[in-house]
């Protein structure tokens, strides 16, 4: 059974920055894609990035673009969310999910989540 644990999210102002870790445990990592995805109060999960087995990386919205960056460490399991210049629109629970295939955009193709951390941007 594969599980996915998120880690390092907080309070964060305007601005700063915060780093997410997802802990990939019950398989080795190498050979799934892991994506990052946010959800807010009555709105729909979204896809912030996704990495590749192969390493290739992926950006969803715009609005990440230039200020998120994902990387995957296979030796230790785990995957980064470093998030810089944070605004308060990027406030939300914050998921790591897995699947086999190439990267997605649908939450509903990924096969395992985790609990979720919480990102909150605020003065």
């Amino acid at each position: 059974q594969l599980r996915l644990v998120e880690s390092g999210g907080g309070l964060a102002q305007p601005g700063g920055s915060l780093r997410l870790s997802c802990a990939f445990s019950g398989n080795t990592l190498d050979a799934y894609v892991i994506g990052w995805f946010r959800q807010v109060p009555g709105k729909e999960r979204e896809a912030v990035s996704c990495i590749r087995a192969s390493g290739r990386l992926i950006y969803f919205p715009d609005s990440v673009k230039g200020r998120f960056t994902i990387s995957r460490d296979n030796a230790k399991n785990t995957v980064a969310l470093d998030m810089s210049n944070l605004t308060p629109e990027d406030t939300g629970i914050y998921y790591c999910a897995s699947r086999l295939a190439g990267c997605s955009s649908d939450s509903t193709t990924y096969n395992y989540w985790g609990q979720g951390t919480q990102v909150t941007v605020s003065s």
